[in-house]
Parts: C-alpha cells; structure tokens; sequence
C-alpha cells in the first residue's frame, strides 16, 4: 500500500517538532485515501522512536540505518531515502522546509522523478491530487501550485507554518530497515559536529520571536531584546542590518537571505521593515512592531504597533509579561 510519507528529521538527539506538525495535519489526507501514514527516519534515533511519534497519529516508522547514515552527508541520506521511495512508492513526501530538509528534499526528488514544491505554508488536497500554497517574490504574492499527478509528490514545509492538529494518539509500528548506501557514495565524510549550545529553542521552531533592528544601536542594545525572549521563553531574531554591523551572530537572522519562521508572535523592536525582513517572516501568526518611527512601514504590516523608543518600551513589556506569567 503507497502511504503518505513524512520524513521524521533528527537534530540533537531528539525528532524536529515540525514532524509532528506534519504528521498530524496529514493524518486526515491519509485517512481519505485510506492509506497509512508513515513516518521514515535516517541515522541514529532517539530513544523509544516509536512511542515518540504516537501522538501525532502516525501508523508506521520506517528506521533507515546503516553505518553510513550516523551523521547527515547529502550523498548518503539521498541514496537510503531514494531507494525506500522507489520500493515503496508513495502518494506523497513532505518534509520540514529545514537546512537540511532544503539539501535533501530536491535530491530524492529528482532522483526518483517526482515534483517539489518548497517552503510551503498551507496545502489543500481535493480530487486525489495536492496543491500547495508558496509565498513568492520577497512574500510579496502567494502562489497556488498544483502538484500533478506524475510520480510522487514532494513538498517542504515552514515549520510552525501549519501547526498541530488535533490527532487521536496512534500505535506506531515501528520497522527497521537496512539502508542501502552503495561503496564509494561518499565523497566527503564527516569527522566531527561542533554545535553552538545557546540553550534556546530553534529559531525556525520558535512559537515566540523577538527581533532587534537597527534601532537596537549596537551589541549592548541586544540586551532588552534577550531579556523579553528569555521571560516569554523564546528565541531572538534580528534583522540582516543587525548581523552585517556585527552586533549578533548570523544563526540569528531572519530574512529572505537568512532564516524563513513562522512563530504564532513575533516582535519586532526597532526594524524598520524592509522587503527582505519581512520575506522571512511575514508568515508570523501575529506580528507586533515596536518602532519610534511613526512612519516606519512595518506599521503597515503589523497586527499591532506601539510607537515609542524601544529600550523605554521594551523593559515596560518585559516586567508586565513578567508580572502576568507569574500569577499563572
């Protein structure tokens, strides 16, 4: 039976929570076809894999392992992740729209002559064939692509972009498959990973974003913007100005040429609002702009705005959501 597949991605020892989202918001597709929904993970797993993903309603994690996959390279994830598509044959692959997901994805792709639409931010499905909603131009139009109905269909996802859905937990059935990485796949191995523990949660995975822009003035002006992320226990973006004046690192940008999110709120403190900006986050369930700029344009896109300078307003947001959260 074909199935619609999710692709289960593993990123410090734990699955992504955009596999969940997508696991549970396909879950009523793979119920029309009546079909089964599965999950297909590469490489080393977190502990009780199986058990993880029930909750989000799937019915079958296939396990892709061979000594080849303990670490991500494109060679050897495209090889396995080709080889189970062709012998199974899906309807359908979706991915998270992650770094790694946007190296993988195409890959498999053209590998076994499917269609890809990526960076997806909503989907229908009617008639037996998907179609998929994609922001274009800097977020300026949104596009409705149809997908066809020639070869399998692949498409990437914004994490948060969908959210969870409601999903009766499921019995996974857990299989383990040894994949098939044929000798000299790899070109280049890779010896070490060196990760940056900053102890927040992912940027792209973040439900709350607070951004700083040019009107932070510097490093130090970074410092009100951490401390109302780390109250509402989110993650802290900044605007591309921002990172090329040296006053946080790249990881943290958010743009059409950095990171594309979709929290359900993100503040912005001090962007102006340019094109590019809101490329990356226009998305956002909820946009609230801070800015001693009247005319700024992200007024123009916000949900809410509050003109007035950022380090006497910000600091006032921060205790009264201090405050409020306590009594909870």
């Amino acid at each position: 039976m074909p199935g619609v597949f999710v692709f289960a991605e593993v990123k410090d020892g734990e699955f992504r929570k955009v596999t969940g989202e997508l696991l549970s918001r396909f879950r009523e597709v793979a119920d029309l076809l009546g079909e089964p929904l599965v999950a297909v993970a590469a490489g080393p797993l977190p502990e009780g894999p199986a058990t993880r993903l029930a909750p989000f309603g799937a019915d079958r994690l296939i396990h892709l392992d061979a000594p080849e996959l303990q670490t991500y390279s494109s060679q050897g994830y495209t090889a396995a992740v080709a080889t189970i598509v062709r012998e199974r044959q899906p309807r359908a692959v979706f991915f998270g729209n992650t770094p790694q997901a946007r190296d993988l994805a195409p890959r498999v792709a053209e590998r076994v002559g499917g269609t890809l639409a990526s960076d997806c931010t909503g989907f229908a499905f009617n008639d037996g064939e998907f179609s998929f909603n994609r922001p274009l131009y800097g977020s300026k139009l949104n596009a409705r692509v149809s997908a066809g109905s020639a070869g399998p269909v692949f498409a990437t996802f914004r994490p948060n972009a969908l959210g969870m859905a409601p999903v009766s937990a499921s019995e996974v059935a857990y299989e383990r498959v040894e994949a098939s990485v044929p000798p000299g796949t790899l070109t280049t191995v890779v010896r070490e990973v060196v990760r940056e523990l900053s102890g927040r949660v992912s940027l792209q995975e973040a439900d709350i974003i607070v951004s700083g822009g040019r009107g932070v003035g510097g490093a130090e002006g970074f410092s009100v913007v951490r401390e109302l992320a780390d109250v509402l226990g989110g993650a802290v973006g900044a605007s591309r100005t921002a990172v090329d004046s040296g006053w946080i690192s790249e990881d943290h940008q958010v743009g059409q040429t950095g990171k594309q999110v979709s929290p359900k709120l993100y503040i912005a403190c001090g962007i102006s609002g340019a094109v590019q900006h809101f490329a990356g986050m226009s998305s956002s369930h909820c946009i609230v702009a801070i800015n001693k700029d009247p005319d700024a344009y992200i007024f123009t896109r916000a949900d809410y705005g509050i003109v007035g300078d950022l380090f006497a307003v910000v600091p006032i947001l921060t205790q009264e959501c201090r405050e409020i959260l306590a009594r909870d």
